[in-house]
């Protein structure tokens, strides 16, 4: 497989895939956050009425299924971000900025609510 170094790569080569097949006709904001939304879910499937003792077996049985479904949401990601000019990279590192705001470490650290719940 080619070396891929960054985002726009990854971006190119799913808007190359969806071209080769005529799919930007069904690549609306809505019906790309419903495939996201739905990979994401077939994603949690995997892990449907497991207890907490068996998520580490699901985690090495279902290695391929779950590595399959991330890619997917990926996928669907790479491609909303292309069509709709969403830079990856700064819409991250924006949110992480954001998220550490809401997230002080002397209020977060070992405390999994919500921001507004600190």
């Amino acid at each position: 497989m080619q070396d891929i170094n960054d985002l726009k790569q990854l971006q190119t080569m799913v808007r190359t895939f969806c071209d080769k097949r005529n799919w930007k006709q069904f690549h609306n904001p809505k019906d790309l956050a419903i495939g996201m939304s739905v990979e994401a879910n077939e994603l949690l499937d995997l892990f449907r009425f497991k207890q907490n003792e068996e998520l580490d077996a699901v985690l090495q049985n279902k290695k391929e299924a779950i590595a399959n479904e991330i890619s997917d949401v990926f996928f669907y990601l790479l491609r909303f971000s292309d069509l709709y000019d969403i830079d990856l990279f700064d819409a991250f590192l924006n949110k992480l900025k954001i998220n550490e705001q809401h997230y002080p470490v002397d209020k977060a650290k070992n405390n999994n609510n919500k921001y507004n719940d600190l």
